[in-house]
């Protein structure tokens, strides 16, 4: 018994002896390696195995396989990008452009220059239309309707703002909500008023996305002005009526200035009109250049 626990003891000392120190040969010897899994990347023998992965593909072919899907997915070139894309990106340098086309046709106010450059017209009119939204062109929006030339947008409010900051400006037709966008930049506060509930509708989508905290839309016929909200210092009426509604007339602050087209009674011509009212009683009137504006109506649809 004793020789048997002898010998015992003797086989431990010998196991510690060789663990503790650990002699070279342990220290080198290479280590146990992991088990390798057919087609797992990483593994010993995953770059040199020519055993087919899963459904008999190799890993390259799997990836010439799948390219067709992934092209789907990542246009290849930028004439894969749809355009209103390549508009939002290249929209600004675009704007400038235009910008320059509108100083260029007289405008010379820095403020309603900058206001232009600041709002994207593509995002105002339909996806089809986008290509030429940075044209001095009028161009459909529906229901009969048209979103006025930048030019004479600029030049309308380039009249009314005559070089000032603006306080509480009233729009009538609202439209597509360009205008009232780029009145935003002009005014602390723009009241816009539609009697095209779609277009009401359109101009809100419009909006939305600028989050323009200072614009207020009503739905309603715009020859009655807001009177809740009046006076105003500016009126910009963007539509053409043989003559300016007395409501609005009455509607203009002392001192305040409206610009509206105004057209003959046989039709044929409309000349943008500036009127001032210098008195609780009296306005003045200037005609300035010939344009021409779908027909300002009544009531609301």
């Amino acid at each position: 018994m004793d020789a048997w626990l002898a010998a015992g003891a003797a086989c431990m000392s010998a196991g510690r002896a060789k663990r503790f120190p650990l002699g070279l040969s342990d220290v080198m010897r290479e280590p146990r390696g992991a088990p390798v899994l057919p087609g797992v990347a990483g593994s010993a023998s995953a770059s040199t195995a020519t055993k087919p992965t899963l459904g008999g593909t190799r890993p390259r072919e799997g990836v010439e396989q799948m390219r067709p899907f992934f092209d789907r997915m990542v246009p290849a070139s930028p004439a894969a990008v749809p355009l209103s894309t390549q508009l939002a990106l290249t929209s600004e340098r675009v704007r400038q452009r235009m910008v320059e086309r509108v100083r260029a046709s007289g405008v010379a106010d820095a403020r309603v220059l900058a206001a232009l450059a600041a709002i994207p017209r593509h995002q105002f009119v339909d996806p089809g239309l986008a290509a030429q939204a940075y044209e001095d062109a009028a161009l459909p929006i529906g229901h009969q309707q048209t979103i006025s030339k930048p030019s004479v947008v600029a030049r309308m409010l380039e009249l009314v703002a005559a070089g000032h900051a603006l306080e509480k400006v009233l729009e009538i037709g609202t439209g597509c909500g360009y205008q009232a966008a780029v009145l935003s930049h002009l005014a602390r506060d723009v009241y816009s008023v539609e009697r095209v509930k779609p277009l009401y509708e359109r101009a809100k989508t419009n909006l939305r996305p600028l989050r323009v905290p200072n614009i207020r839309l009503h739905y309603g016929d715009g020859r009655l002005g807001l009177p809740s909200a009046a006076p105003f210092d500016a009126i910009v009426i963007a539509a053409a009526g043989f003559d300016v509604p007395a409501a609005l007339l009455e509607q203009l602050a002392i001192g305040g200035r409206l610009v509206a087209p105004v057209g003959s009674r046989s039709g044929n011509e409309q000349v943008l009109t500036l009127v001032e009212r210098v008195s609780s009683a009296q306005w003045r009137e200037s005609q300035l250049d010939r344009v021409f504006f779908v027909p300002l109506k009544s009531g609301v649809i």
